[in-house]
């Protein structure tokens, strides 16, 4: 059995920032693709950022520039960097990853809460 666990959400004043971390734990061999989604209050969940086991990056437009992505593969470790919030980044922010722990597994973290308000 697999898990992620999030960290790092919080309040946050417009302008601040915020690190979000994510570990994958259990029985797992490897962990592949990692990302991160959000979810704001009565809208579906979308994509904010992923990567790679190489590296590689995709962001989605309303955080280009202000967030910043990476992973530390041998601690099976994905962080979310987020500079410049605003009230717009309000959301539950969940963490994504495909792994193998025995199998193929498309795993989900159970959300950790931003705000950003004055």
């Amino acid at each position: 059995q697999v898990q992620l666990v999030e960290s790092g959400g919080g309040l946050v004043q417009p302008g601040g920032s915020l690190r979000l971390s994510c570990i994958a734990s259990g029985t797992l061999f490897s962990v592949n693709y990692m990302g991160w989604y959000r979810q704001a209050p009565g809208t579906e969940r979308e994509l904010v950022a992923r990567i790679t086991t190489g590296g590689s990056t995709n962001y989605a437009d309303s955080v280009k520039g202000r967030f910043t992505i990476s992973r530390d593969n041998a601690k099976n470790t994905v962080y979310l960097q987020m500079n410049s919030l605003n009230p717009e980044d309000t959301a539950v922010y969940y963490c994504n990853a495909v792994l193998f722990g025995g199998s193929w597994v498309d795993a989900w973290g159970k959300g950790t809460l931003v705000t950003v308000s004055s």
